[in-house]
């Protein structure tokens, strides 16, 4: 399965079967959240079978079976959340190639059991991405229309088409899709009012976009 499959097969699960992660499942899913940390100075970390994200009462009502996540966090400054943003989307999507199912978590988590088991560096933990193998595949969320968030001067262009498509499929903090996107030429801009979460949904937004459009297509204004 390619990221670009992942993308449009991917949905929210958010409860999962007691089957365990195996090493192969493991090992490369590891190695991308500790690229990603590398490159965009990030502290995720992946935690495995452990079940203090949530407390009781949201492990039995929404969240039952989560055992295996990645803790979004790193230091606090300028610019991480976004980082966090777009470095959880490839990690969420890349997790979708290798068979898993996943959830994202912006505010329903229990911030002692995160920040017991965060990685050095983790000064802010902006969320969690749960991981596994779902009880269920999900189903589709309700996506806002292309012209409700995005516009082209002139005629757009088959590769701005695309990334307005995949924008559209990126998970965003209680499904607003809160996006303003606008395209020039090969630049574009994209905006997020979305609260406290603008940050990173502007960078899970932007990560979506690039997969659709392709990177090298355009720049960011």
């Amino acid at each position: 399965m390619t990221m670009e499959e992942a993308m449009r097969n991917r949905h929210t699960v958010r409860r999962y079967t007691d089957r365990r992660l195996p090493r192969e499942i493991l090992e490369p899913l590891e190695a991308r959240v500790r690229r990603n940390n590398q490159e965009h100075g990030l502290a995720m970390s992946l935690v495995t079978e452990n079940t203090e994200a949530f407390g009781p009462v949201w492990r039995l009502l929404l969240a039952k079976g989560v055992r295996n996540y990645v803790i979004l966090a790193g230091g606090d400054r300028p610019g991480m959340d976004e980082a966090v943003g777009y470095c959880g989307a490839d990690v969420m999507l890349y997790a979708q190639t290798l068979g898993l199912n996943s959830w994202w978590v912006g505010g329903t988590f229990r911030r002692k059991g995160l920040e017991k088991n965060a990685a050095p560096g983790a000064e802010k933990i902006l969320g969690l991405l749960a991981l596994g193998y779902g009880a269920a595949q999900g189903v589709p969320h309700r996506s806002r229309r292309p012209e409700d968030i995005a516009a082209y001067e002139g005629e757009a262009p088959e590769w701005f088409q695309k990334g307005v498509e995949a924008l559209l499929l990126a998970p965003t903090a209680l499904n607003k899709q809160a996006f303003i996107l606008r395209g020039k030429g090969r630049r574009v801009s994209l905006r997020c009012d979305n609260g406290r979460f603008s940050g990173v949904d502007l960078g899970i937004g932007k990560y979506h976009f690039e997969l659709g459009a392709g990177k090298e297509r355009f720049d960011w204004a």
